[in-house]
């Protein structure tokens, strides 16, 4: 009986451990992609995993909610932050930190 509670255990802890790399990795892909259409800069290549928690989704079920954030540019010079809530495997929303456009509020001569 303990090998088989031992074997959910290990089994429940590879599939967490498999969805988690998963979700990283799309939601990686759509910071990626919200820094490409408004022509900013991600950095660091990557997303950090901020909170986890369970919310029903459109149909009732209830799911993993993840929220990860990452950080860009639009000048080289100063970081921004973006967020992106993922619920189960699909982006639920990515949000930008208000950021500095190059060439505008007057550095022109």
């Amino acid at each position: 009986m303990s090998d088989l509670l031992l074997l959910g255990v290990l089994g429940g802890a590879l599939w967490y451990w498999g969805n988690t790399i998963r979700c990283k990795e799309i939601a990686r892909r759509a910071g990626l992609d919200a820094c490409q259409r408004a022509s900013v800069q991600f950095l660091d290549d990557t997303v950090e995993k901020k909170k986890i928690w369970l919310r029903r989704n459109n149909h009732g079920r209830m799911q993993l909610c993840r929220l990860y954030f990452f950080e860009f540019t639009s000048d080289g010079a100063q970081r921004y932050a973006g967020r992106i809530v993922m619920l189960g495997h699909k982006t639920h929303e990515v949000e930008m930190d208000a950021y500095r456009i190059p060439g505008s509020g007057g550095d022109e001569q």
